[in-house]
């Protein structure tokens, strides 16, 4: 095999074998393959493509170029991935909803990245919980609870580690055969037997516009499928946050909220029984997507879901009375203030990106490799779409750690909201399903 001779193959528009782009896979993995390699095929497949078997071959070969987990439980294993957002917390609902419902969820999640928050920095704002387990305990937790939402180890899909860093510093983030390798060789990693994906547009979103999010659902759906997990994908809407917070422990809150039921957010819970109905179809657990929505629904209304969210706490380090006690376990931010609205009139537009980075320059995000996040600052009460706005009706609430931290955020949140003389139309949560 000849690196040189694939990246050419690929820059000239041709297609390498599958051996070739597994030898290709493993040599990233284990170093054969140089950093300049690598950014060349990363150009390449940027420019030209791989094509749907290309996608496959690659998926494959990244999933086997560490371990790959196997499961002997009573029940399927699936997960959802989400392409990120602001306010996205549906992965702390999903969870334990769909290992109420019979389902195994070993679901390996990342930090946050870019504009957008991660599930593993919301879950480390309640003191003690640990995302590091290795893979015994996992396993133990996830055969006795149903579920445990953790960092992903060293050894699973390394080549999708080290080309991902590659492709940060080359330019070619954006590929979306890429992305579809790299989101699928981790998930596929896990074992799964279905999977189900949120694939989300809009300003704060990765994938500005409907089309571009259809393009990657369907090279997602396809490749999956392709490399023999049942898959479907949801295009949701991402015009505005999803919850009516950003910030670790501010979304956490409001998960805690709607799974108790003291303050249901409506955005939350239909994306989750929407999603995990889908999931659960796909695994033989429900007759079909709607059958399984209304298992999803019943797992959250009985508290069902809050149980196992709360054992699941524990199990990971999380203080035991967290459920019934979590206004007392969250950190809090020593600064608030209010977002005053510049203009009277409505909501017409919300910049998410801009919302999503006013959260990190908080501290509730990464500036750098390496940076602390503080886990009680962020943004609440952000206004939505259509929503009034103007004198005593304020945009946000900003939680920071200090009186000049929290007065950028204000400017910045200002920023990102436009107001107009009528309100917009909503728009749908799911606007499209593709299978």
């Amino acid at each position: 095999m000849d690196a040189r001779r694939i990246i050419a193959a690929i820059r000239d528009g041709g297609q390498p074998a599958p051996d070739e782009i597994a030898w290709f896979a493993a040599g990233i993995a284990s170093g054969q393959v140089t950093d300049a390699q690598a950014g060349a095929f990363a150009m390449a497949v940027l420019l030209k493509g791989l094509g749907e078997e290309g996608r496959v071959a690659l998926t494959r070969a990244m999933r086997d170029s560490g371990r790959v987990l196997a499961w002997d439980l009573p029940g399927p294993v699936v997960d959802k991935h989400s392409t990120g957002g602001i306010g996205d917390c549906i992965s702390l609902l999903l969870a334990p909803a769909l290992a109420v419902c019979g389902a195994y969820v070993p679901m390996i999640s990342g930090r946050g990245l870019g504009h957008t928050g991660g599930t593993l920095d919301k879950l480390e704002a309640i003191p003690g919980f640990r995302t590091g387990l290795d893979e015994a305990a996992m396993r133990v937790q996830v055969r006795d609870l149903g579920c445990a939402i953790v960092a992903a180890s060293a050894d699973l899909a390394p080549a999708d580690k080290r080309l991902y860093a590659i492709r940060d510093v080359t330019g070619t983030v954006e590929s979306v055969d890429l992305i579809t390798a790299s989101i699928l060789s981790k998930k596929l990693a896990a074992g799964l037997e279905a999977l189900v994906l949120d694939v989300k547009y809009g300003s704060g979103a990765f994938m500005k516009t409907p089309e571009r999010a259809e393009e990657l659902a369907r090279a997602l759906v396809a490749t999956a499928q392709g490399a023999g997990c049942m898959t479907s994908a949801l295009i949701t809407d991402m015009t505005q946050p999803l919850a009516t917070a950003a910030g670790n422990a501010l979304e956490v809150i409001e998960v805690m909220e709607t799974l108790t039921g003291t303050s249901v957010n409506t955005a939350l819970w239909d994306l989750t029984a929407a999603l995990g109905g889908e999931v659960l179809a796909l695994a033989g657990l429900a007759a079909d997507a709607a059958d399984g929505e209304g298992r999803i629904v019943q797992a959250l209304e009985s508290g069902a879901a809050a149980e196992r969210f709360g054992e699941m706490v524990a199990a990971q380090g999380g203080p035991a009375d967290f459920v019934d006690r979590w206004p007392d376990r969250l950190p809090s931010a020593p600064v608030m203030m209010e977002v005053p609205a510049l203009a009277d009139g409505f909501v017409t537009a919300i910049d998410g990106e801009a919302l999503g980075h006013a959260v990190v320059h908080l501290g509730g995000g990464r500036l750098r490799e390496g940076d602390r996040v503080n886990p009680s600052v962020g943004l609440s009460d952000l206004a939505g779409l259509g929503e009034e706005a103007g004198e005593g009706v304020p945009l946000a609430m900003v939680h920071a750690a200090s009186e000049e931290a929290a007065r950028a955020a204000v400017q910045a949140v200002q920023a990102a909201y436009r107001i107009g003389a009528a309100a917009p139309e909503e728009p749908d949560l799911v606007l499209k399903r593709i299978a």
